[in-house]
């Protein structure tokens, strides 16, 4: 079994009006093996992703959120963007982002990550989301509307974008 070094990185935001409720950084976590089959497509990844956000908000008796293909592009954008260096990984342009689905909103937020040399990036995301208390009262918020953006770079890292939104 090969083993390397894999890292992962998180960041979360997340506004009412213009206001930050919460910003946290979460360290990078241990090595494990590393994947031995082809790399997952992005959409599956972003798919992957949402749904073990929902079901881990279902174990909290929450609601599920719903996917919104506009939330999902600027998403994607962000990722993409993060992946090949046009933007620091971060937050940098979240107001743009949310403003640019056209959504009417009350409410947002935006967990992002990247990892790299995991069988299951999406899993290692999610899960370390979950374990970090920013991230998780994301996930954990009064939102309806949410999707996540994926895209890998050359290096092998892959980015994750999710945004959360409470409609008007």
């Amino acid at each position: 079994m090969n083993f390397s070094r894999s890292i992962v990185t998180f960041l979360s935001l997340s506004v009412t009006g213009l206001a930050v409720v919460g910003t946290v950084i979460a360290p990078p976590l241990g090595p494990v093996a590393q994947a031995q089959t082809a790399p997952a497509s992005t959409a599956t990844l972003e798919r992957d992703a949402f749904n073990r956000i929902n079901a881990y908000r279902k174990t909290k008796g929450l609601t599920a959120l719903v996917w919104n293909d506009a939330i999902a592009v600027q998403a994607r954008i962000h990722s993409q963007n993060m992946a090949n260096g046009r933007v620091p990984f971060g937050h940098n342009g979240f107001a743009a982002r949310i403003a640019a689905t056209k959504v009417l909103y009350s409410g947002a937020a935006e967990n992002v990550a990247y990892n790299q040399g995991y069988a299951e990036p999406a899993k290692q995301a999610a899960e370390g989301w979950f374990k970090s208390p920013g991230h998780e009262i994301n996930i954990r918020g009064n939102y309806g509307l949410s999707a996540v953006g994926v895209a890998r770079n050359a290096q092998g890292k892959v980015y994750f974008t999710q945004l959360f939104i409470k409609p008007r």
